[in-house]
């Protein structure tokens, strides 16, 4: 066990809480689902904690780097010798460090949410929900086999449904709920297929032996072929498009944007730091299998990656809901750690990537949390989601104002800030391995620089709005987290991940590549003063620029009609053609002849049920005439 199966009390305590405030929550003052939710989380955070330095610096790694432990493992389903399902814990490299994410932004939106739902209906079963969330996602990340990180793969996914959809009330709450279970569940049934492909043809579900470099995976990459492509590649694309869908790239992004209906801390626990990331989370895990398997699959990753960063850069540019905004901006970066794993390979400096993907997701979790804690701030103090509607609010909000500047300085990779240092790896990856995807993703440097530097100051700066009260400030219980994640987001870029979390788990020799650096931040600069001019002060240049690129504007800011589009193939396509004919058939010919069945069977048995009406006579007529023809026969078989 080697001392560590004190981790599955991670994942216990979470889930224990979730059944206690679902069954119990109400019977106590609502604001005590939020202290016991908070409490429980602080436990695991702790223990997530102490995981991480046992396993990073308690003991130096052996010559193969920092191997993976099994705390605890049994068999829960067994199909053959060789193929069974097992509820497992792994610990690895990139499994200990998505503990520490998930504990420390989950405990930050309990403690933010303690203030921020206060007086709502329903704060018991927010409570809830969180705890069910954090526990589905501790579950996936830990999974010993693909099989067990499906099964929390689908309860995470029931989570976001249930926390989506909080506000029941509101039908735009309710849709968007729906609209992301059911594109999600799209995306998972390739996941599926995917695992089942892979199973079937290596024999097992067990990441360890999925991911050996000798392992069966690799040894069958070369076996049969469909299309060109090995059967191991098509399963790899098939999984792939599971994490697309969890991970919202293009084109199974659509879901997100419309999640924001869910409340605010929602959207920085699920939809900015831990949820959307699990897709990112499957590509690494499997990474080795990726990487051996051949470059096909990879490139899938790399391009699908590259153009969602820059898709959702360009939407993020023209809306006006700071919410969806932040929305589009997770796609964005999302983008980034999906490219990075695309471009990388197996072993040494070849698996920068790797490395990259992973600190970027690391601070990416931090600052966009941050960033939507923040919102969630801001929108709690003026009643509005919408940019256009705010301005000033520097002077009413100081403690806000400072850590959202801070998160916008950190996600456009300013020096010194986390985001820098993750992100300068990503396009140190790309410029070694895709020349064309590295200058793609300048050019989202600068659009990111923009659209965030955009949000800043038409909150903060500007015109001030009319408001219809003086703004307040957020409670400490709510300003507290945002000073610590801020705190997060300045330093954590100094971590060392190139010696804890690297693609082959040794050490890897990185440097900043000022070749490469020196251009990205000069792009962000000129990015942030593009904004400035364009909203730090009220200017009629916005109106003017839209204007001036209508067509661009008019399509970025209807999401390019991507909704418009699964509508047009959903109802005039897949309801009309394909759906109206299967009910009429379903309708008309199978109830049809099961009705039709029916009716015969009733109308023979109306017929049959007057031989017994219970009338003696009728019975003895029966009789004596059956006796009679009876003999006739007889005599005439005689003659």
């Amino acid at each position: 066990m080697h001392g560590y199966a004190y981790t599955v009390y991670i994942l216990l305590i979470p889930f224990i809480i979730f059944i206690f405030l679902g069954l119990f929550g109400n019977r106590f003052k609502p604001m005590f689902s939020g202290i016991v939710g908070s409490a429980g989380l602080l436990v695991s955070f702790i223990l997530s904690l102490t995981t991480a330095y046992r396993y990073f610096f308690a003991s130096a790694p052996g010559e193969d780097g920092y191997t993976a432990i099994i705390a605890m493992n049994a068999v829960w389903l067994r199909l053959t010798e060789t193929l069974h399902i097992d509820m497992g814990i792994l610990l690895d490299p990139i499994s200990v460090m998505m503990l520490i994410v998930i504990t420390t932004v989950s405990l930050m939106v309990h403690i933010y949410s303690i203030g921020y739902m206060k007086g709502e209906r329903g704060y018991e079963r927010f409570f809830s929900f969180l705890s069910l969330f954090t526990f589905s996602m501790l579950g996936l990340v830990v999974a010993a086999n693909i099989f067990q990180m499906y099964i929390f793969w689908e309860l995470v996914g029931v989570s976001s449904y249930l926390l989506i959809g909080f506000y029941y009330q509101r039908p735009s709450a309710v849709a968007a709920s729906k609209k992301a279970f059911i594109v999600t569940r799209f995306a998972d049934l390739g996941f599926l297929i995917g695992i089942l492909v892979l199973s079937f043809t290596t024999g097992t579900f067990d990441f360890q032996t999925l991911t050996d470099p000798a392992g069966p995976a690799v040894t069958h990459a070369g076996g049969a072929t469909f299309l060109g492509l090995s059967v191991i590649t098509w399963s790899l694309i098939l999984v792939f498009m599971g994490g697309a869908g969890k991970s919202a790239m293009f084109p199974l992004h659509i879901w997100l944007p419309d999640a924001m209906e869910g409340p605010t801390p929602v959207s920085a626990l699920i939809h900015a730091a831990t949820m959307v990331v699990a897709g990112v989370y499957l590509v690494a895990r499997m990474f080795p299998v990726y990487a051996l398997a051949g470059i096909p699959a990879l490139n899938v990753v790399a391009y699908v990656g590259g153009f969602t960063s820059l898709f959702a850069a360009v939407i993020a540019c023209t809306q006006l809901d700071i919410k969806r905004v932040l929305a589009y901006s997770t796609m964005s970066q999302i983008g980034y750690m999906m490219l990075a794993l695309g471009v990388a390979r197996y072993g040494g400096h070849e698996g920068l990537g790797f490395m990259a993907s992973m600190f970027h997701l690391f601070t990416h979790a931090m600052f966009k949390a941050l960033l939507f804690l923040c919102a969630g701030a801001v929108i709690h103090a003026v009643h509005t989601n919408y940019m256009n509607e705010m301005g000033g609010l520097r002077k009413y909000l100081p403690i806000t104002h400072i850590t959202f500047l801070v998160a916008c300085l950190t996600i456009a990779g300013i020096p010194t800030f986390a985001g820098f240092f993750s992100k300068d790896e990503i396009l140190a990856a790309a410029w070694h391995h895709n020349k064309f995807l590295f200058f793609v993703e300048y050019i989202v440097a600068g659009l990111t620089a923009f659209y965030m530097f955009r949000l800043y100051f038409s909150i903060f700066q500007g015109k001030q709005a009319h408001y219809h009260h003086v703004p307040q400030e957020a409670p400490y219980v709510m300003t507290i987290p945002l000073m610590l994640l801020a705190l997060v987001s300045v330093f954590s870029g100094f971590i060392p991940f190139h010696s804890l979390v690297t693609s082959d788990g040794l050490h890897l020799d990185t440097r900043i590549e000022w070749g490469v650096a020196i251009p990205s931040v000069l792009i962000a600069v000129a990015g942030i003063g593009v904004a400035a001019v364009m909203y730090r002060k009220e200017s009629a240049l916005p109106e003017r620029m839209a204007s001036t690129f209508r067509h661009l504007y008019t399509w970025s800011y209807h999401k390019f009609y991507i909704d418009e589009v699964y509508l047009f193939i959903t109802k005039k396509v897949i309801f009309r053609y394909i759906s109206t004919p299967v009910a009429w058939f379903d309708r008309h010919v199978v109830d049809g002849t099961i009705n039709g069945i029916a009716w015969v069977i009733v109308s023979a048995s109306q017929k049959v049920k007057g031989l017994q009406s219970g009338q003696l006579q009728q019975y003895a007529l029966v009789f004596v005439s059956g006796a009679v023809l009876l003999i006739l026969v007889f005599i005439c078989l005689l003659y």
